[in-house]
């Protein structure tokens, strides 16, 4: 009797062990619910990171790296992570995905349907849950020029830090180019900014920005530029963003003349655009231009205009070709009217 008893609490002691196994077996590979019907008839069940510039990033269990998924070849999704959804039309929602048919997917919080809409017309998506660091963007990219005819040396750095919030973004940029060269001064040009905005409704946002800029071309020791402004994106779709912004801005110079140190104050007006083309393979392009006429100084008026062209490489790695280029039609004596500088860097970006 002791021996069937001994036996039978063994066999009830590992039928537990089997349930539970087989339930906490259950609960490991459906504890991450996002799944994803692509167009090709995969499915795709797992954890959907964010999307932005219309790549989404998908985590398995069965995959060492995340999917990147372009955002057009999704059918059908259901998500159980909450997330920051924004639309091409500028509205901003918080909720979850979930396809109500092949053509419209809703936008849910507390069971009830906050929006119905196509997927294309989703631009970005971000994870509520994530911690400070998640939400962090960054890259560097260096570069070096060297020619012996003349021991012509150039460097280059590129760097960019971003955050996002639900209702706003802080980034800085800082842009440094050294040129040496034999029987020949120094030149450099450096270009740092902060940038912040406060996003309202209907692709508005407020914006205000520092700027700084040394440049030995233009005789420009160190010129520190604060503006205040508004701005509207006039399209936000899944492979290109168009914005406007406008404003006044304080312009501060510092300068040398034949060897004396001076300065010189003077308020401006802004009027920029800014487009950015993301969709294209593993190209991209950013154009940026602002053009500053002057409220203080008769006549005058500045124009700062920006390109990039950035090709991603595996491993976030990519080459970036830029183009800077600023003009003054006033410029500080002994400067010139316009300079600007073109670069090759490779980069990495987080």
């Amino acid at each position: 009797m002791q021996f069937i008893f001994e036996k039978l609490k063994n066999s009830t002691l590992f039928s537990l062990f089997t349930v539970c196994a087989v339930f906490m077996s259950f609960n490991f590979s459906f504890s991450q619910t996002d799944s994803l019907h692509l167009k090709t008839g995969d499915l795709l069940v797992g954890e959907l990171k964010e999307m932005k510039e219309n790549v989404a990033t998908f985590e398995t269990d069965y995959s060492k790296n995340d999917f990147k998924i372009k955002w057009v070849e999704i059918k059908k999704i259901k998500t159980k992570t909450l997330y920051l959804v924004s639309l091409s039309s500028g509205i901003r929602y918080t909720g979850y995905l979930e396809s109500i048919d092949d053509e419209e997917v809703g936008v849910i919080f507390k069971n009830d349907t906050l929006a119905k809409t196509e997927i294309k017309e989703i631009v970005f998506l971000r994870k509520l849950d994530q911690d400070f660091w998640s939400n962090l963007n960054a890259s560097l990219s260096v570069g070096y020029n060297f020619t012996k005819a003349n021991n012509l040396s150039q460097y280059s750095v590129r760097s960019n830090l971003g955050y996002r919030s639900k209702n706003w973004s802080a980034s800085t940029s800082y842009n440094h180019i050294i040129s040496s060269q034999q029987d020949v001064s120094k030149t450099q040009r450096l270009e740092a900014n902060l940038v912040y905005k406060n996003y309202i409704k209907n692709k508005w946002f407020g914006l205000a920005e520092i700027n700084w800029l040394s440049n030995t071309a233009q005789n420009i020791n160190l010129r520190t530029l604060s503006k205040l402004g508004m701005g509207k994106y006039l399209v936000q779709t899944n492979s290109l963003y168009w914005g406007l912004q406008t404003g006044a801005s304080f312009n501060n110079e510092s300068f040398s003349l034949d060897g004396v140190d001076s300065s010189n104050d003077s308020a401006e007006l802004f009027f920029g655009t800014e487009a950015n083309l993301y969709d294209i393979g593993d190209l991209s392009f950013l154009s940026r231009v602002v053009v500053y006429p002057s409220l203080t100084e008769s006549g005058r008026w500045r124009t700062d205009f920006n390109f990039d062209i950035k090709y991603d490489l595996p491993f976030d790695f990519y080459i970036n070709f830029g183009l800077s280029y600023n003009y003054d039609n006033q410029p500080i004596q002994s400067g010139r009217e316009k300079d600007y500088v073109f670069q090759t860097t490779l980069g990495w970006s987080l």
